[in-house]
């Protein structure tokens, strides 16, 4: 049986291995054991130099990783994960040990794991993963470092302190004094672990597969076997059963025993909830399917590790990232290569335990060097510092090494909580100067810490210049309110003026200044916004300059919020080409630099992905309703988004159906104010305009279309009606009867057949003008079909055409659905697939319709159409 190339992916939540990963039975369980057996190669050296480093028997760090790889295994959350004993660990049992002996430290490993536990009952995992990536980064750092300061003492021929300054202060005596055998022992170990990776192609695959860390360690006892070597080497029981020590209780000190233990809990709880989430990312990464981590269930598994570890004498126990990673890489599957490759270390305990005896203590020193070199990992040091964090990664380093490690991480949260309340409370206040015009720029929280700067800025602005002070801040607290609104007004004072203008939130322009005690009122962006909402008119001056300057010195205004924005549109007078200039300039000023990369790209040509053809009322702005940009739309616009049909398809303007016709109370035609062409009369025989041809030809829409489908290439055609169309409105009123003698009536006489169209269903308690609106809306689409290059198109399956309808009043957009004729949510429209070539029945039809490939009928396979009647409309929102 040929096996699948893309093979189906299972869901997340699957407990089985991926689609196509295995053969059949008999071969599931390979990866597993292949996995565990690689894993188990890297912890066994691992094990055994973190237990000499720590100072502990060597005998508890293969204990642990027993206990790890078995009862974490089996009852953590992360299944790939592979827990044991961690460098992280070291240097504080290394201090445990000192300070209360052995067999105490064990009863701390098993007090510790009970915290856990009950961490993990109270489900409060994800809390654990609250802490800055510096402090853990720089925990970890100033952990690799002190081991490093220490183990460089043991590959130098002497013994390591238990402090890393005392450990500092005796490297130069180190380097100096006459290098014994260990030295060797232990440098060549270090080579062999960096070179080996490094390894040319010409060595056999399976021989570069090989542990790095293994083959350091056999090469270093092989090389001091074979001369000679009279050095120092690990010391094991006789038998592991002899290295079981039970825990007992302290004499005294029980804060400090108390301190410990949270110590141990938090650090490797910490540890192993970080490992398991970076071994989730990379299993994800590499396609592994299997369930998700559960890092409540995690703490369970490594508490319950560290209690047995702790009651049978060994080490704390941690998820490990470097054994995860490899489990990870080898082929890992389930949680049963973790589990198997705990049985291999206790096995190989107990049956070739006596092979440990023979390994130098200097290669286990030279491989600790590396690994507490990798510790301080510089991939992450580039992250800390992208993210401005690197004082908190110094800081948490440095008191790790110089102090220790409760004292250094204390040291990193205290440096990163000033840094957030630097950011939240911190402003930038910049000047500069152009032509005549000071302008100041405050962005981020403007506080009364930020005072003594803001005042510095201000005093350099000479009196009775111009200023413009821009705010672009999210918080503005009543110092410098008071601060700004003061200088305001004894600049003014001087004769100067101050336009202050507020992006993002409002301060200053409140109608009630009880109100900033409350709330914020945001504002839109200003790409969005229309210019009423951010530019003030005033009243005897030019849009963007402030009244304030005919004010009297410290009297309040529109500024300081005592005015309300919107009823000065009665009595300001407004220059509308200078309110425009004032966007211009905006653009310029904030757009223009974000978008300049995207026009440059576009400045050879365009290859937008739809012709937009909507109406041209001020209300519908394509790129806001779609959330598009620049390229992205080819838009027609025009009065009623009207597409005219070929001369052929033309039909006599038509008397509204009983269900559309009668007075709605709209006034009469587009002199309803409502959007289009306000207060210009469209009623057959008022017109002043010359007496056009009721149907002239109109070539400007057909010659956008055509350009649009066959030089553009557009793959999809919009059209978008609204709601209170004007034109619709005109319809309603007769505008399209007889032989209108004005250009608007000539050209909405092309929209006469949507009066006579069946309006679409759902459509039923809606006015008539919003039910014409979107019949109107699935009759250009009818009239697109009859234009012989869309026709063309349709049929070869390269254009699709959408129906579109915006409701003004609760900014909420339709689709319609053609095969149903209603319009629907987007988001509906979105879960459907395109109507197939074949037999199709369209909602408004008696007998179903041959759908041509394109997947869209012929204008000519469309039957006539009924007038609907016997609807009872209500009344639509017209505006707000």
């Amino acid at each position: 049986m040929t096996q699948s190339l893309s093979p189906p992916t299972p869901s997340r939540h699957s407990h089985s291995p991926p689609a196509g990963d295995s053969t059949g039975p008999g071969r599931s369980w390979r990866p597993d054991l292949q996995a565990s057996l690689v894993v188990f190669v890297v912890a066994l050296p691992l094990s055994l130099g973190i237990a000499v480093a720590s100072g502990a028997p060597v005998a508890a760090g293969l204990l642990a990783a027993a206990v790890g790889g078995i009862v974490a295994g089996a009852l953590g959350g992360a299944p790939l994960q592979v827990s044991g004993p961690a460098a992280g660990l070291t240097v504080i049992v290394a201090n445990l040990i000192d300070t209360y002996g052995w067999r105490v430290t064990c009863m701390i490993t098993v007090a510790a794991g009970l915290l856990q536990i009950l961490f993990g009952l109270s489900r409060i995992a994800r809390a654990a993963l609250a802490v800055s990536p510096a402090i853990v980064h720089g925990m970890l750092g100033g952990i690799g470092l002190t081991i490093v300061l220490g183990q460089i003492h043991v590959v130098l021929g002497g013994k390591a302190d238990s402090h890393a300054w005392d450990n500092i202060k005796e490297i130069p005596a180190s380097v100096l004094d006459p290098h014994g055998p260990a030295t060797l022992v232990g440098l060549l170990t270090i080579a062999v672990i960096l070179i080996w990776p490094r390894l040319p192609d010409a060595v056999p695959a399976m021989i570069r597969k090989i542990p790095a860390y293994l083959v350091a360690v056999v090469v270093g006892t092989a090389f001091a076997g074979a001369i000679g070597f009279d050095v120092p080497r690990v010391d094991l029981p006789a038998s592991l059963f002899d290295a079981v020590e039970l825990p007992s209780m302290p004499d005294g000190n029980w804060s400090g025993i108390a301190l410990a233990i949270f110590t141990v809990a938090i650090v490797a709880s910490v540890e192993s909830l970080l490992s398991a989430v970076a071994v989730d990312q990379l299993a994800n990464a590499r396609g592994w399917r299997g369930p998700r981590v559960d890092l409540d269930r995690e703490l369970l598994g490594q508490g319950s590790a560290n209690v047995v570890s702790g009651l049978i004498g060994g080490l704390p126990v941690t998820g490990v990232i470097v054994r995860s990673s490899t489990n990870v890489v080898s082929g890992g599957r389930t949680r049963a290569s973790a589990i198997l490759h705990g049985v291999w270390i206790l096995a190989f305990a107990l049956l070739l335990g006596f092979a440990v005896e023979w390994i130098p203590l200097a290669a286990l020193a030279g491989l600790l060097v590396v690994v507490g070199l990798r510790l301080v990992d510089v991939a992450h040091l580039r992250h800390v510092r992208h993210h401005g964090e690197l004082p908190v990664y110094l800081v948490t380093i440095t008191g790790v090494v110089a102090l220790d490690l409760l004292k250094g991480v204390a040291l990193g949260l205290l440096t990163a909580l000033a840094l957030v309340l630097r950011r939240v409370l911190w402003s930038s206040v910049r000047l500069r100067r152009t032509g005549e015009l000071w302008q100041v720029e405050v962005e981020g929280t403007l506080s009364f810490l930020s005072l003594p700067r803001l005042a510095r800025v201000l005093h350099r602005i000479p009196p009775g210049a111009p200023v413009s002070i821009e705010l672009i801040v999210d918080y503005l607290d009543h110092a410098a309110f008071e601060q700004l609104r003061g200088w305001c007004a004894n600049h003014e004072a001087s004769g100067g003026t101050v336009d202050i203008d507020e992006i993002g939130q409002v301060w200053f322009r409140r109608a009630d200044l009880a109100e900033r005690r409350r709330s914020v009122i945001p504002n839109l962006p200003r790409w969005f916004a229309p210019w009423s909402q951010w530019q003030e008119h005033d009243e005897d001056g030019p849009p963007g300059q402030s009244a304030a300057a005919d004010r009297p010195a410290g009297a309040l205004g529109p500024e300081d919020g005592t005015d309300a924005p919107q009823l000065l549109g009665a009595t300001a007078r407004i220059d509308h080409v200078g309110t425009m200039l004032v966007g211009v300039n905006e653009f310029h000023r904030r757009a223009a630099p974000l978008l300049r990369g995207t026009f440059d790209g576009l400045a050879a040509g365009q290859q937008p992905g739809a012709l937009f053809l909507t109406c041209a009322d001020s209300r519908i702005v394509p790129n806001i309703l779609t959330s598009s940009g620049p390229g992205d739309l080819f838009t027609v616009r025009n009065v009623g988004n009207i597409v005219p049909p070929p001369p052929a398809e033309r039909a006599a303007p038509a008397t509204p159906p009983p269900a559309l016709a009668g007075p709605f109370g709209l006034g009469t035609g587009m002199a309803s104010g409502l959007g289009l062409a306000a207060g210009v009369g469209v009623v057959p025989g008022t017109g002043t305009g010359p007496i056009l041809d009721p149907l002239p030809g109109d070539l400007s829409v057909t010659a956008a279309v055509d350009y649009a489908v066959e030089v553009l290439r557009v793959p999809a055609i919009v059209v978008c009606g609204h709601s209170s169309c004007g034109a619709m409105n005109a319809l309603l009123a007769g505008a399209a009867d007889g032989s209108p003698d004005t250009a608007l009536g000539g050209w909405l006489a092309h929209a006469a057949t949507s009066l006579t169209r069946t309006p679409p269903p759902g459509t039923e308690d809606l006015a008539p003008v919003e039910r014409l609106g979107r019949a109107n809306v699935a009759q250009q689409l009818e009239n697109l079909r009859a234009q012989p290059v869309v026709r063309r198109a349709l049929k070869a399956g390269t254009l699709r055409l959408v129906g579109m309808y915006f409701d003004i009043a609760d900014a909420q957009i339709s689709i319609l659905d053609e095969t149903t004729g209603r319009f629907v949510d987007p988001a509906d429209a979105l879960s459907k697939v395109p109507v197939a070539a074949g037999m199709s029945r369209r909602w408004d039809t008696l007998a179903p319709v041959r759908v041509p490939a394109g997947g869209d009928s012929p204008p000519e396979a469309a039957p006539d159409r009924s007038p609907a009647g016997g609807r009872h409309g209500r009344r639509h929102r017209s505006g707000r």
